[in-house]
C-alpha cells in the first residue's frame, strides 16, 4: 500500500505585514531556550505573517546575553539586543523604537500568556482596524490562574486607573501587547518612565490621544518565581497616574506628528475607540476644588454686593461673575475638553446655571419668607448651604449632559 507524504502544517510567511516580537529579559539563561524554541515553533506552524523575535538582554548578571547570542546563531529570525540598565520599559521602547517591522509585540520570557491569542492579538494591527492591542486577564472569555493576593492587587490597580483616568482598557499591566510601529514611535517620545509603569503609561496616551486600543481575552498562569516588588512597584505606579494626569492637564500628553489611521476591512468587536477623558475620582477632585474656590469668590462677593442691594441680585451678580470661569475650568481641567466651547455646550451652559441658580435663589427666598429680618450671617450660611447642594446638582448636569462622551464611533 502507498503511503501519501505526511503535509506539513507549517505555513509560508503570507508578506503583507512583518512582525517583531520582542522579549525582555534579566538573568533568564535557564528559562530563554525552552521560551525561544516553543515561541519559534508556534510562530512557524501558526502564524501567517513574516515575523521575527528579538531578545533584549536588560543588564543580566549571568550567561544570559551569552546564551541569547548562542541562540541566535542556531535559531532563525532570533536577534539580541544588549542595554547596559535594567528596566522592562526601556527594553520595550529601545527594541520597538529600531524595529523595522509593521508591528511590534511585547511577551514575557516566562509564556505566562496562552500564544494562541497572539494572531488575533496581532491581526486587527495589521488589517489597520486598530492602533495598539492589548491581552486581558480580566476581559469576558479570558482564563487566569493565580493566587488571591496578586488577584487582588491587578484587580484594585486597574480600578484605581479607570477611576483616576477615565480609561476603559480592563488590564493595563499584562504582559502581552502589540502596537502599529508608526503609531508606538510618536507616543514611546512622550512616555517618561522606564519599569513596571511603561505599559500603562503608554496606554493612558494612546487613548488620551484618541487612538484604537484592541483588547484580546487570554490564558494566563502565574509565574511564582516573578522578581518584582510589589510595594515598590505600587508606589512608583502612583507616582505614574499623577505624573500622567498632571501631564494631561498642561497639554504635554498630547503627542502630535500620530500617523492617520487606515480604512478598516474588518470589524472587531473588542476594539475600544479611546477618547480623551478623565476618570469619575478625577473629575471630583477636580471639580471640587475648582466649585471650592467659586464658592469663597462668590460668597465673598455676595457679602460686598448685599450692602447695597438686594438678595437676588447681589447673588445673581455674584454668581454671573464667577460662573464663566467655573466653566472654562471645569471644560478644561475637569472634563479635558480641547475642542473648545461650541454653541450646544454655551446653551446648555447657560441652562445649568439657571439650574443653580435657582437653586440658590430659592434658598434665600425661602429665607426670606420664613424670617424677613434674618441676620446676615444667617443669609451667608444658607447660601453656603445651597450653594452645596447647587454644586452637586451642577456636577451630575455637567458629566451627564454637558461634557457627556460620545459612546458611538459615529457620534460627535
Amino acid at each position: 500500500m502507498d503511503v501519501l507524504p505526511r503535509v506539513s502544517a507549517r505555513r509560508e510567511p503570507v508578506v503583507t505585514a512583518t512582525v517583531d516580537v520582542v522579549i525582555p529579559v534579566f538573568n533568564e539563561e535557564r528559562s530563554l531556550p525552552g521560551c525561544l524554541e516553543v515561541l519559534r515553533e508556534h510562530l512557524r506552524a501558526h502564524f501567517p505573517f513574516d515575523w521575527s523575535i528579538t531578545v533584549v538582554d536588560n543588564a543580566s548578571t549571568d550567561g544570559t546575553l551569552r546564551v541569547a547570542h548562542e541562540l541566535a546563531e542556531s535559531i532563525d529570525r532570533v536577534r539580541v539586543l544588549h542595554l547596559d540598565r535594567k528596566g522592562r520599559g526601556l527594553a520595550l521602547r529601545t527594541a520597538w523604537g529600531y524595529s523595522d517591522a509593521d508591528v511590534v509585540v511585547y511577551m514575557d520570557v516566562d509564556l505566562s500568556t496562552g500564544l494562541d491569542a497572539l494572531l488575533p492579538l496581532v491581526a486587527p494591527l495589521v488589517n489597520g482596524h486598530s492602533d495598539l492591542a492589548v491581552g486581558s486577564r480580566l476581559a469576558p472569555g479570558s482564563r487566569t490562574v493565580r493566587g488571591g493576593k496578586r488577584e487582588l492587587i491587578s484587580r484594585g490597580y486597574n480600578r484605581i486607573v479607570r477611576w483616576t483616568h477615565g480609561s476603559r482598557i480592563s488590564d493595563a499591566q499584562c504582559g502581552f501587547k502589540a502596537a502599529r510601529t508608526d503609531v508606538v514611535r510618536p507616543l514611546l517620545a512622550h512616555v517618561r518612565d522606564d519599569s513596571w509603569f511603561f505599559d500603562t503609561e503608554l496606554l493612558l496616551l494612546a487613548e488620551h490621544n484618541g487612538l484604537r486600543v484592541h483588547e484580546v481575552p487570554v490564558d494566563w498562569v502565574e509565574d511564582v518565581d516573578t522578581r518584582v516588588n510589589v510595594v515598590r512597584t505600587a508606589r512608583d505606579d502612583i507616582a505614574g497616574l499623577v505624573r500622567v494626569a498632571r501631564a494631561k492637564l498642561t497639554g504635554a500628553a498630547t503627542v502630535p506628528g500620530l500617523p492617520a489611521r487606515p480604512a478598516p476591512r474588518a470589524a472587531h468587536p473588542q476594539a475600544v475607540l479611546a477618547r480623551p477623558e478623565t476618570g469619575l475620582l478625577w473629575q471630583l477632585v477636580s471639580f471640587g476644588l475648582i466649585g471650592a474656590v467659586s464658592t469663597v469668590v462668590t460668597t465673598a462677593l455676595y457679602a460686598v454686593l448685599r450692602t447695597w442691594w438686594p438678595p437676588l441680585l447681589a447673588n445673581l451678580v455674584a454668581l454671573v461673575a464667577t460662573t464663566l470661569w467655573n466653566t472654562e475650568a471645569n471644560r478644561r481641567l475637569t472634563f479635558l475638553d480641547r475642542s473648545g466651547p461650541s454653541k450646544r455646550v454655551q446653551l446648555q451652559g447657560l441652562i445649568v446655571f439657571a439650574v443653580y441658580y435657582a437653586v440658590t435663589s430659592g434658598a434665600l427666598l425661602w429665607l426670606q419668607a420664613w424670617q424677613p429680618d434674618s441676620p446676615r450671617w444667617l443669609e451667608i450660611v444658607v447660601l453656603v448651604a445651597s450653594s452645596i447642594a447647587g454644586t452637586a446638582l451642577r456636577f451630575a448636569l455637567l458629566r451627564s449632559w454637558v461634557f457627556r462622551p460620545a459612546t458611538d464611533e459615529g457620534k460627535s
